[in-house]
């Protein structure tokens, strides 16, 4: 079939891949930074201007990297609201990330719909600070000139779709970018537009929501751009995950999703209800403590990095010596404890030890996540398989203990922009389509990720006795606090 691409722009840089269509095979790549004022000193603005999203893209494709590529897929940043007016014009620089900012104005906006229950049946998911609808809020009671000139709404994949295809009347998005916005439910596939109203003050336009394989259109030069699609779902398509696989992303917070045939509704608001990049379901956990609390132990112990406290805790044996940490150091989401602080138990003179310690830190931050995928196990979610993501999960202590703890296989795979593959994916499966080659409820099979698999093995009863420990821990400390 020939050559495509897939673009990835995240918060902080675009990369471009261009994959063969039958394979998958990456055979150039591009990079390159966004100008963002402000950057410098580390910190990402919460208000960006989308033509750096332009600038930087124009950038990473130079020097004839997408000479021959017949489609492009893009991938972008999730959350990042750009209001236009009635002329198609940016009417503020875009909202972007998890903004602060905002957290006032999701909480009135639970209330003002008659609490999480409510919002959790509308639309699958409970406004958080970083979510568009939120945003929409914090800009009609921050900034009511700007939000009485907004006439239209779009992400950040819809904008970069819109641009490269020269600013169409029509505009689109897809089901995966769709399902995060606050506004649109995955249950019913379908908007809500009173959730605009009730948040903004009035009606807009809303991008049309086309299927994982339909094109958004073809550029002025012939090149055929796909629909698009938030990052967590374009790098669940790069992984290839499909039913029966998870996904544990290891950031500062961490998170599990999961594939499934059908949306969940959760009245507490713990699953986050998205939708993926093939017309399946992708429910989310999210815990908020995870490397951070490796980070905080690290600190404690005077270590000067994760591989150092990794190399203590092997040190150690399953089961920490007794000792037991919850890891709430910023509160917690699941299970809901907003305001609670982490726990230290089991301390005895025999495990008041370093390495007992750093073992407990990545013991907790696992538990906390075996958690999260407990909500989902406990919902009718298949998990037979997890995907490990995020720097930590190269650390040998992440690697013993995780299988044994997750009670399942655990693939660990190379580093890679997934998300920029997803998107060449999508690209491809829009151009076969086209051409009659693909059915369009069949995505192209690609080679799988380069992956470590790892086994609980003859671990798994041990990793069981140490969930428990830390179960019995939790329940102690905060009773029925966790309900999967």
């Amino acid at each position: 079939m020939g050559i495509v691409a897939g673009l990835d722009s995240s918060p902080a840089f675009t990369r471009i891949v261009v994959c063969d269509t039958d394979t998958g095979s990456v055979l150039r790549q591009g990079y390159a930074a966004h100008p963002l004022e402000g950057a410098e000193d580390g910190r990402r603005p919460s208000d960006v201007d989308p033509q750096a999203w332009l600038l930087s893209l124009g950038e990473a494709a130079g020097g004839g990297l997408l000479e021959g590529v017949q489609a492009i897929g893009v991938s972008a940043q999730q959350n990042a609201l750009v209001p236009l007016d009635a002329q198609g014009n940016t009417v503020r620089p875009a909202l972007v990330g998890g903004d602060k900012r905002a957290q006032v104005a999701a909480a009135d906006l639970v209330d003002a719909l008659g609490g999480r229950a409510a919002w959790a049946q509308a639309v699958g998911c409970v406004p958080q600070a970083a979510q568009p609808v939120t945003k929409l809020r914090w800009l009609a009671k921050s900034e009511p000139d700007n939000a009485r000139r907004t006439g239209a709404l779009l992400q950040a994949h819809d904008w970069l779709v819109w641009q490269l295809l020269g600013r169409p009347a029509r505009r689109t998005t897809d089901r995966g970018g769709a399902s995060g916005t606050g506004y649109w439910s995955a249950a019913t596939g379908s908007y809500r537009p009173d959730l605009v109203e009730l948040a903004l003050g009035h009606q807009v336009v809303l991008p049309d929501v086309i299927g994982p394989s339909d094109a958004a259109g073809t550029t002025p030069e012939g090149l055929l751009i796909s629909a698009g699609t938030g990052e967590t779902m374009a790098a669940a398509f790069g992984l290839g995950i499909g039913l029966g696989d998870a996904v544990v992303s290891l950031g500062a917070s961490g998170s599990v999703m999961a594939v499934h045939r059908e949306a969940l509704t959760d009245g507490s608001g713990i699953i986050t209800s998205l939708a993926d990049a093939t017309g399946m379901h992708l429910p989310v956990v999210t815990t908020l403590n995870a490397v951070r609390a490796l980070r905080g132990t690290a600190e404690l112990l005077g270590l000067p990095d994760l591989e150092s406290l990794s190399d203590l805790a092997m040190k150690s044996t399953p089961g920490s010596h007794g000792l037991v940490l919850l890891p709430y150091l910023e509160g917690e989401r699941t299970p809901n404890l907003p305001h609670t602080a982490g726990t230290l138990a089991g301390l005895r003179r025999e495990s008041m030890k370093a390495e007992h310690l750093a073992r407990a830190a990545f013991e907790g931050m696992l538990c906390g996540l075996a958690d999260a995928l407990d909500v989902l196990r406990g919902r009718g979610v298949d998990v037979r398989r997890i995907f490990l993501l995020g720097q930590a999960a190269e650390l040998p202590a992440v690697q013993a203990a995780a299988p044994a703890l997750f009670g399942t296989q655990v693939v660990v795979p190379q580093p890679a922009d997934y998300a920029a593959i997803g998107a060449a994916r999508q690209a491809a499966w829009a151009l076969g389509v086209s051409q009659g080659a693909l059915d369009p409820r069949t995505p192209p099979v690609w080679q799988g990720a380069a992956a470590q698999v790892l086994e609980p093995g003859d671990e798994l009863a041990v990793g069981q006795a140490v969930r428990q420990q830390y179960v019995s821990v939790r329940e102690q400390t905060h009773p029925g606090a966790f309900r999967p």
